[in-house]
C-alpha cells in the first residue's frame, strides 16, 4: 500500500516483521536520503497521512515526533512539518564514518560498553575454550549448556529470589528473541492478545504483532500496572517490568503484587516478567523477582543487555513445565541453540564471581551519573523534576507546563542533545499528563549530563506555546 503523494513513495507491509510506524519512519528517511523530498518541502499532515496509510494518527505523530528527534525534519508553528537539509553519504567504495554533530545522546535502553571488563571476559573465554569438550562443539542442545543453566539457577537463586532447577531455564539470544519464543507459543496456544504496560517498550510491541499476537496496553500509574484494568479485558498474558518498571520507573507495589499473581490464577494466565535493569538498584535491594511467589504462571526473563553489553547476544527464559517444552520446541524449530563458545564463557565468568564483582564496580558508576542528572535538573532546568525509584539506566523528567515537546526536542538536536520524548513510548494519547522525557545517562559522565540538562534548559526557554 503506497500513499497518493507519489514523491512519498511510503509503502508499508504489514506482513513485514517491523511495526507500521519503524515503517514510515524508514521510508520518509529514504525519501529525505535520496532527495526525493527537498529540504524545505512540507511533509502532509499527520491526519492526512494516517487516512491515506489507514493507520491511526497516533503512529504518525510518533513517526514525525522520531524524524524531528533525528533532524530529518522541524515542525514549524502555522506551516507543518518540513524537511530538513541533509547532507548526502560519500560514496568512496568504502565504509566511511563522519561526525554527526551530536554532542550528547541521552538515549536510554543500553549500557555503558566502555565499561565491559575486557580482560575478564578473556581470562573466561581462555578457561572455558580449555574446558570445551568435543561434543559441546556439535549442534547443541536447544535449552543450553548445562553447566550455564546450573550457573544461572544458583545466581538467580541467589540475587533475584527465583525458585527454578537448571532444568528450567532455557538459554536464548538475548531478550527479543525470548519474548518471541513465548509469544508464538502463547498465540498457538489460543492466547491472541497480550497485555503491555502504558507507557512501555514499542519495540516489544512490535516483537508480539511479529510473533502472531495482538498487544494491548494497559495503564501504570504510581503502583505499577492497573491490574483492575488488565482483570476487565480479554488478554490472556502480560509482559510486565515488575521491579522497574520501563519506562516510568515505579515499582510495581506489594498490593499489586498480590492482585497481579491472583489475576493470573484465576485466568489461568501467564505474566512474562522482564528483569530487564533489576541488578541496578542504588539506595536498597531489590524486591524479589515475581516468580519466586508464583514460578507456576510466571515466566521469567533476563539478558545481558543491560549489565554487561548488548553484543553479547544471550538472555534466558525460565518457564513453567507446561509451557517450557512447547517453547524449546519452538527454539528448535527456529535457531536451534545459541552458540556455546559465548555460553561457555558466560558461564566461566558467572561461575568465577566476575559478574558480581563488574556490577559493584558498575553501580557505583551508574549511581554518581543519576545522582548528576537529578542533581542538575533540580539545579539547571526550573520548573523540570525527574521521577522514578534510584535505579536503572534511565530517568523520567517531567518538563514545565507549557513547553511544546515536539519543537523542544527538535530544537535540542539542532543544539547537538538527543532527547526522546515519554510519549514515544505510548501506544495512546496521555491524557492531563505533563509532557516528559525519558533519559538515558549511562553513557555520559557527570560533568557531561550536568553542562547536556544546562544546555536543554536554555531550549526550554524558546518552545514554551
Amino acid at each position: 500500500m503506497s500513499t497518493s503523494s507519489p514523491e512519498l513513495l511510503v509503502e508499508l507491509d504489514r506482513s513485514r516483521p517491523r511495526g507500521l510506524r519503524s515503517q514510515i519512519e524508514q521510508g520518509l528517511r529514504d525519501a529525505i536520503r535520496a532527495g526525493r523530498l527537498r529540504p524545505d518541502s512540507r511533509l502532509p499532515s499527520t491526519r492526512a497521512l494516517a487516512a491515506d496509510l489507514r493507520v491511526t494518527r497516533g503512529v504518525v505523530v510518533a513517526a514525525y515526533d522520531q524524524l524531528a528527534a533525528e533532524g530529518y525534519v522541524t515542525t514549524r508553528q502555522g506551516f507543518g512539518t518540513v524537511v530538513n537539509a541533509i547532507a548526502a553519504p560519500t560514496r568512496t567504495g568504502r565504509r566511511t564514518t563522519t561526525h554527526n554533530g551530536v554532542r550528547y545522546d541521552f538515549r536510554p535502553g543500553a549500557p555503558d560498553v566502555r565499561l565491559f571488563p575486557h580482560a575478564a571476559w578473556a581470562r573466561a573465554t581462555r578457561a572455558a575454550m580449555k574446558a570445551l569438550s568435543d561434543v559441546d562443539l556439535g549442534y547443541g542442545d536447544p535449552c543450553g549448556l548445562e553447566s550455564l543453566r546450573e550457573a544461572l539457577a544458583e545466581y538467580l537463586g541467589r540475587v533475584r529470589g527465583v525458585s527454578c532447577d537448571p532444568a528450567d531455564v532455557v538459554v536464548c539470544n538475548g531478550f527479543t528473541h525470548g519474548l518471541s519464543l513465548v509469544a508464538r507459543v502463547l498465540a498457538d496456544s489460543g492466547c491472541d492478545e497480550i497485555a503491555v504496560e502504558e507507557p512501555g517498550q514499542p519495540r516489544m510491541w512490535e516483537q508480539i504483532e511479529w510473533a502472531g499476537a495482538r498487544f494491548r496496553p494497559i495503564e501504570v500509574d504510581d503502583e505499577g500496572v492497573r491490574v483492575d484494568e488488565l482483570a476487565a479485558s480479554p488478554a490472556g498474558a502480560i509482559l510486565a517490568t515488575p521491579a522497574h518498571q520501563y519506562p516510568t520507573g515505579v515499582v510495581l507495589s506489594a498490593g499489586r503484587r498480590v492482585k497481579l499473581v491472583d489475576w493470573a490464577y484465576t485466568r489461568s494466565a501467564y505474566i512474562i516478567e522482564d528483569d530487564y535493569d533489576a541488578e541496578y538498584r542504588y539506595d536498597r535491594q531489590p524486591v524479589g523477582a515475581l516468580q519466586g511467589v508464583a514460578p507456576d504462571r510466571v515466566i521469567y526473563a533476563g539478558s545481558l543487555s543491560k549489565s554487561l553489553a548488548p553484543a553479547l547476544r544471550l538472555g534466558w527464559l525460565v518457564a513453567p513445565p507446561r509451557i517450557r517444552d512447547d517453547i524449546v520446541a519452538g527454539r528448535e524449530m527456529s535457531d536451534r541453540f545459541t552458540t556455546a563458545m559465548t555460553q561457555a564463557a558466560f558461564a566461566e565468568f558467572l561461575g568465577r564471581g566476575d559478574l558480581d564483582r563488574h556490577l559493584r564496580r558498575t553501580r557505583r558508576i551508574y549511581r554518581q551519573r543519576r545522582d548528576a542528572v537529578i542533581g542538575a535538573v533540580q539545579d539547571k532546568f526550573p520548573g523540570a523534576y525527574a521521577t522514578g525509584v534510584s535505579a536503572g539506566l534511565h530517568v523520567v523528567v517531567k518538563l514545565p507546563d507549557g513547553i511544546d515537546t515536539a519543537a523542544f526536542v527538535t530544537t535540542a538536536a539542532r543544539e547537538g542533545i538527543l532527547v526522546y520524548p515519554l510519549d514515544h513510548f505510548r501506544a495512546r494519547p496521555a491524557h492531563n499528563e505533563p509532557p516528559g522525557l525519558v533519559m538515558g545517562y549511562s553513557r555520559h559522565s557527570p560533568h557531561e549530563i550536568e553542562d547536556g540538562i544546562r544546555r536543554l534548559a536554555a531550549t526550554a526557554g524558546t518552545t514554551v506555546r
